[in-house]
């Protein structure tokens, strides 16, 4: 007889509801909400270090379905049985809705968008890298919760107070039958997990007063540390290579190159940021004194190699750098 269980957690029976005709996934919620997060907490951070409201919202649009794209084709990659395979169904690979997305794919994608993004505005991808750090890993959290709804990518058995009841779920949403059993909720560990390195970035950041890319780095290594030990809980389908699964070593490469550019920065302290009347983004010297609060403008008209004719005639601004050059109050 095994061991007697006085408590669980509860899965969904349901991850899609309908609104009318139009489907609402539970999954696909999770995602948005956790891009909402990071968001508004990297807007929120880019603003406090000089740079111009609404700009995180313009490069979201470039680093979000570049990173989908890029999570989805993570996924397909790594477990191809399922699409290629024998029995498999090439077309369901664009079925995204019904869950499959690699967070590895997830970042080079939204990366590459965010470079994009970051070349129209001027704004070097390290200084977004730290800035968007501790909101990425907090959507990641967030995003988890998808799995919990479709009943998906939990642990191995356990007799834990938390076991996780594990439902089959059919291609309308709905629950089948119950798995019997409890497992580790390996969605929750991760979601909990995430929270904690957000809270690190934020106050590593401020201690150490890291920059250069080194706060990103270290979400690197805090995410794949927990990761790679939650990876190994999992009993999904999944390539294994020497004895571990394929995203425990993606997960190793990870940390590797996260604390090789964390030591190569070190000195590096947080930009600070300003910009021009057109949005141009302009690095400032994070050493250097704080800049007045008003906003930063590109003297036009007036060439650097040129004196005035007369002082009375020099603007206010002549002679002063870019990042020195502000309008007058009014």
């Amino acid at each position: 007889m095994g061991p007697v269980t006085y408590a669980s957690l509860p899965s969904p029976t349901t991850s899609v509801w309908h609104l009318g005709p139009v489907p609402l996934r539970a999954y696909a919620l999770c995602i948005l909400a956790g891009v909402l997060v990071a968001v508004w907490i990297s807007d929120r951070r880019l603003r406090a270090r000089g740079g111009p409201p609404g700009l995180i919202v313009d490069i979201a649009v470039w680093a979000v379905p570049f990173g989908i794209v890029g999570a989805r084709i993570y996924h397909v990659i790594t477990s191809p049985d399922h699409y290629f395979g024998a029995n498999g169904q090439p077309l369901d690979a664009f079925k995204i809705w019904e869950g499959g997305l690699g967070v590895w794919g997830s970042v080079v994608g939204g990366a590459l968008g965010a470079w994009i993004a970051c070349r129209r505005s001027g704004l070097p991808l390290m200084v977004l890298g730290d800035v968007v750090a501790p909101g990425l890993v907090l959507a990641q959290g967030v995003g988890r919760w998808g799995n919990w709804f479709n009943n998906e990518l939990y642990g191995s058995e356990t007799s834990l107070p938390w076991g996780l009841q594990v439902h089959r779920m059919g291609a309308d949403g709905r629950a089948v039958d119950v798995e019997p059993g409890l497992y580790h909720p390996t969605f929750l560990y991760e979601s909990l997990w995430c929270i904690g390195v957000a809270v690190l970035l934020i106050v590593a950041e401020r201690r150490w007063r890291l920059g250069g890319g080194r706060v990103f780095a270290l979400y690197m290594m805090g995410y794949t540390l927990g990761r790679a030990w939650i990876e190994h809980l999992r009993i999904d389908e999944a390539h294994h290579v020497l004895g571990l699964r394929l995203n425990e070593w993606t997960a190793l490469v990870v940390f590797l190159g996260g604390l090789v550019w964390f030591l190569l920065q070190r000195g590096k302290a947080p930009a600070r940021l300003d910009y021009t009347d057109d949005g141009r983004i302009i690095v400032l010297d994070p050493d250097a004194p704080a800049a007045p609060a008003e906003r930063a403008e590109v003297i036009e008209g007036v060439d650097d190699d040129e004196e005035p004719e007369s002082r009375e005639d020099a603007p206010a601004s002549a002679g002063k750098t870019e990042t020195e050059a502000k309008p007058e109050r009014d």
